[in-house]
């Protein structure tokens, strides 16, 4: 189902079904006294439907419930083409993975059903819906059955209407890190009513580490990067750099193709080996950018990994990766490797990865971020993302050189 479609079924659709549902939850409430969750909860469900990336965001969550509630099942429902991640991450049991198919309306409706039926059967003490302002997660934690429901509140906002059947709600912070907002969804289980006013959340910094983890074994790694060696010799004798310059399923996230081009070809020139990295999709991106380049370092590596388990092991083989806002700079922070990441449309203070890996390249101009909750995640530069276009080439190429030189003198000491 197309993103647009998706969105104006939520928008007018979900409205009027989350004004029915408020209804009967403020009627039927009134004889009823507010749930709360103890320490011995058997099950809770997380419902994470956005990207990939927000999964690994979500890491120190899934840590902070696992530690409070180490007797619970932890559920996650999330969108079936995401659930590779979670089983890589190793974020609950595979049986306790629930799924939706959105390639057509009908198939998600039929998934809804299936799993609101199998949640109501199974009897969740709480659910965790972690969507910011989406109605459809809203209907989902309701139609779950749970008695308690975290979630986002616009609070006073205007035009994200999505009902008052949240009922364990905090408000939805644009100026705190999404990680850190994540664990006050675990504070406020235990709240009778919503937070902050009924009762304040804990003090938190940004997660430190996005608390994950892919095990690799020493052989599994080095026969990685001897079959990377083995497919592209020009590896053998040249530190390998990732690139991810595609946009995804916003390409006004895309730091320009030019900009781009530069760079690889100042790293080639370097000594370095540069690998061009992406889905199927971006192939022909890469072969634009081989074609800017012009060097035989220059690698098309699009479709080259056949997994998200493949893609950390050829970060692991790698020194660098310089990538737009976007999945893969997620999945660097649970490898070794050196991350640049351009922000524009978005902002690194609320999206960032976590760890201590990571430079954040925004150009800081004054209609940057302009993609939020409040807006649909709706740009109004009809693609003429000048928030990434002003960032220049040339000081992202010293910097990375900087990085790259002062790792081979640390490996060389």
């Amino acid at each position: 189902m197309k993103l647009q479609t998706q969105r104006f079924i939520d928008r007018w659709v979900g409205q009027l079904l989350c004004a029915a549902v408020s209804a009967w939850v403020r009627f039927t409430g009134l004889w009823s006294a507010p749930a709360t969750v103890d320490a011995q909860a058997k099950n809770i469900l997380v419902i994470l439907l956005s990207e990939m990336g927000s999964i690994v965001l979500a890491g120190p969550m899934f840590a902070a419930l696992r530690r409070r509630y180490p007797g619970a099942a932890i559920h996650i429902l999330q969108l079936k083409k995401n659930q590779e991640v979670s089983k890589l991450l190793s974020l609950t049991e595979p049986e306790h993975m629930h799924t939706l198919d959105d390639s057509s309306g009908g198939a998600l409706i039929a998934d809804i059903l299936k799993v609101s039926l199998a949640m109501r059967r199974l009897g969740l003490d709480a659910v965790i819906d972690c969507e910011l302002f989406s109605r459809v997660s809203a209907l989902l934690s309701f139609s779950t059955g749970a008695p308690v429901r975290a979630g986002f509140t616009p609070h006073t906002q205007e035009g994200l209407y999505r009902g008052s059947f949240i009922n364990h709600a905090i408000p939805y912070n644009p100026y705190q890190h999404i990680s850190k907002q994540f664990l006050s969804l675990v504070d406020a289980l235990q709240s009778p009513h919503g937070m902050p006013r009924n009762r304040a959340g804990a003090i938190r910094d940004i997660p430190a580490e996005p608390e994950l983890s892919v095990a690799f074994t020493p052989t599994e790694l080095e026969t990685y990067r001897s079959k990377v060696e083995t497919d592209h010799p020009v590896t053998r004798d040249r530190p390998l750099v990732l690139v991810y310059a595609g946009g995804g399923i916003l390409p006004e996230r895309a730091w320009p193709a030019s900009h781009y081009a530069r760079v690889v070809q100042g790293l080639c020139a370097a000594g370095y080996a540069v690998g061009l990295i992406g889905l199927k999709d971006d192939a022909i991106l890469a072969r634009d950018l081989q074609a800017q380049v012009g060097h035989e370092a220059c690698l098309n590596l699009t479709g080259y990994t056949k997994s998200i388990r493949e893609l950390l092991m050829l970060m692991h083989a790698s020194a660098l990766l310089i990538t737009n806002d976007g999945g893969p700079s997620h999945f660097a922070t649970v490898t070794p490797i050196q991350t640049m990441v351009f922000f524009g449309p978005e902002t690194g203070k609320l999206y960032g990865p976590l760890g201590k890996r990571t430079i954040i390249l925004e150009s800081g101009i004054a209609c940057s971020p302009c993609l939020t909750a409040y807006n649909h995640r709706l740009t109004f530069c009809d693609g003429d993302n000048q928030c990434l276009k002003r960032i220049a080439p040339d000081p992202v190429l010293d910097q990375a050189l900087a990085y790259l030189r002062t790792r081979t003198e640390a490996a060389s000491v």
